[in-house]
């Protein structure tokens, strides 16, 4: 179950990526991404320019494979510095993107990293929040504001409980077992948006394996603030200490949490 449609998912890649190609109008492309040190802002949108053409390669072709990342046609970039150039190039990339999986439709079968049957849908899900995400990063080395629809930015939230609770998620990183014990939840509360979208989650530790679920429910430790600003926090792309955030309760497992997530 999510909260947007198919034909929204589409809708909103290309809409994330006119948004981050605002965010990033007239900044310096070589200043660093301090949510991604490793990266340059033009680093960064390289990337998502890639991750939107790889995407569409996929869904185009029908791949049942994985496509390797040298094999996605002008992948690399637009082939010069000039920004104009790489600000058209993200935009061509996110139409092609967005192209692709309307034309398929969700339930065309492709290769994904995803258990849950091999559905375009699951695309058109991962790269509109693959590139909400890269957008707040590119906000952060722009020095511009960052808010997100809150629809978006509960689904947003929703993708990332369910791919932490896969059972690959686990096997992949056994060490997340040490999370595990009597009491151990985490409750994630938005207090600025309508109760109808019920933006507040639960995450429980207290089983053999990574639960979570909608819901008001007392907890070891709670997160309240703007769903934005909770959003950031889940991705690691704000410190739950950058201000808009109150902590409550048991502050050494949400540490012990947020330093073993890791989902770019």
């Amino acid at each position: 179950m999510t909260l947007l449609d198919h034909a929204r998912y589409c809708d909103q890649i290309v809409e994330e990526t006119a948004r981050m190609r605002a965010a990033v109008s007239g900044a310096d492309l070589g200043a660093q991404v301090p949510s991604c040190p490793e990266w340059t802002l033009r680093d960064l949108l390289h990337h998502t320019g890639w991750a939107h053409r790889w995407v569409h390669q996929i869904v185009s072709k029908r791949s049942p494979e994985v496509i390797p990342p040298a094999d996605v046609p002008h992948g690399d970039g637009p082939g010069t510095d000039d920004p104009a150039a790489l600000d058209a190039w993200l935009a061509e990339g996110a139409e092609m993107c967005a192209a692709a999986l309307r034309e398929a439709g969700p339930e065309a079968q492709v290769w994904t990293w995803a258990p849950a049957g091999r559905p375009a849908a699951f695309w058109a899900r991962r790269m509109t929040h693959e590139t909400v995400v890269h957008r707040a990063d590119a906000a952060l080395a722009a020095g511009t504001p960052y808010e997100v629809d809150p629809e978006v930015a509960a689904d947003a939230i929703d993708e990332w409980m369910w791919i932490g609770a896969l059972p690959q998620t686990l096997e992949s990183r056994p060490d997340l077992r040490e999370l595990f014990g009597a009491g151990r939840t985490v409750h994630f509360h938005a207090t600025d948006t309508d109760p109808a979208l019920d933006a507040e989650w639960i995450i429980d530790f207290t089983g053999t394996a990574i639960e979570w679920r909608r819901g008001h429910e007392k907890a070891a430790v709670a997160l309240r603030g703007p769903l934005t600003d909770l959003l950031q926090v889940f991705y690691r792309r704000q410190s739950p200490d950058a201000g808009k955030v109150e902590v409550h309760g048991d502050r050494a497992l949400l540490d012990q949490w947020l330093g073993k997530i890791a989902f770019d």
